[in-house]
């Protein structure tokens, strides 16, 4: 007999212009972002009834990290903050977030893939 131990929902490499960071000069001209998503949550009942409505909707989650992507914001930090609390009073079943975002041309005179955070969210329910 099978016992589904854990599982996650994911979504890697959402790519989004904001106009989030420190310097003026970030709020008005942008830059480009890279997001890897991943939800701890339970698809145990998704797995025995395959419908949609008793799992997590990727296009869902989608549009909300878009809708705080769209919001100016100085750090990171805070839009990672926005982003799992969006998630997790939408879906208040989730257990936890792992979330990276990163800005692609970071201002800092570096030459580099990007710089960001990284967040593991537990939702103490």
């Amino acid at each position: 007999m099978l016992q589904l131990q854990s599982s996650h929902i994911y979504l890697r490499n959402l790519r989004f212009h904001a106009y989030h960071g420190v310097l003026p000069q970030e709020r008005v001209v942008g830059n480009d972002y890279v997001i890897d998503l991943r939800i701890d949550y339970s698809v145990e009942r998704a797995m025995q009834t395959d419908h949609v409505e008793d799992t997590i909707n990727y296009a869902e989650v989608f549009s909300l990290v878009a809708k705080e992507m769209a919001a100016s914001n100085c750090l990171l930090e805070r839009v990672g903050w926005l982003i799992a609390r969006r998630l997790t009073v939408t879906y208040p079943a989730i257990n936890g977030i792992e979330l990276d975002i990163r800005k692609l041309n970071p201002p800092m005179g570096a030459d580099c893939d990007g710089a960001g955070v990284h967040f593991h969210f537990i939702n103490k329910k």
